[in-house]
């Protein structure tokens, strides 16, 4: 179901879903594509683990600094570099129009490859030993994201940004149920981040509404069901 401002009548009493559009002011535009790459869902797996590490260093213990950049370093390689080449790789071949993937159909191929990187970034650190709980819920739970969103993606386009910043608030929530840590400025610092990610796919006419706030529930809920899984 639609919003009037989703849907017009054509002349012969047809009803059409209206596109998206980007907002007039090219500062704002300007300003909501930085936003866009600087928080893109590729980084939040790799960025994440950094920001558990640092907020949580208890549920780290007995990880020392040199083991810890080795699993980050693995975990930017993985979730972060492959993708990235892969879409660098489909866009130089031909098979995608834009490295924004701005449609489903593009989508297709870098959700699926980016489902086999996350899956083994999500198998391998759940059956090393003395991985931190937090850190296997955030892998697992990014690499049931990517399922859903290709599956979502069959019948329609779900903001992959808001999904990723989604994540983002629910891995700080399991964080706050698994740690005695005081969160309070970590997730006023992520609801802000996920709103001005969510503004800036709505400026620039990527996604409706309804599916940015699908995006949030699928993120947050997504790391939830991890941690239930996992703990």
């Amino acid at each position: 179901m639609h919003n009037m401002s989703d849907t017009q009548t054509t002349t012969d009493n047809t009803i059409t879903v209206k596109e998206p559009q980007p907002v007039q002011s090219k500062f704002l535009r300007v300003m909501a594509y930085i936003a866009s790459y600087v928080f893109h869902p590729v980084f939040v797996p790799t960025v994440m683990t950094l920001v558990l590490y640092k907020l949580a260093p208890r549920g780290f213990a007995g990880v020392n600094v040199q083991t810890f950049n080795k699993w980050l370093l693995s975990i930017g390689i993985t979730t972060l570099f492959f993708p990235l080449l892969t879409i660098l790789l489909l866009k130089g071949l031909g098979f995608i129009q834009s490295i924004h993937l701005r449609t489903s159909k593009e989508r297709i191929i870098p959700l699926m490859a980016t489902m086999i990187f996350y899956f083994w970034a999500a198998h391998v650190y759940n059956t090393l030993p003395n991985i931190p709980l937090v850190l296997r819920v955030l892998l697992m739970g990014s690499y049931w994201s990517v399922i859903l969103i290709f599956l979502i993606n069959i019948f329609f386009k779900i903001s992959m940004h808001t999904t990723a910043a989604g994540g983002m608030i629910g891995i700080l929530i399991v964080l706050m149920i698994v740690s005695p840590v005081n969160m309070v400025i970590p997730l006023f610092i992520a609801l802000a981040t996920s709103g001005i990610v969510g503004t800036a796919r709505l400026l620039l006419g990527m996604h409706r509404m309804w599916e940015i706030w699908l995006g949030y529930i699928l993120g947050v809920l997504v790391m939830l069901a991890a941690y239930l899984y996992l703990k």
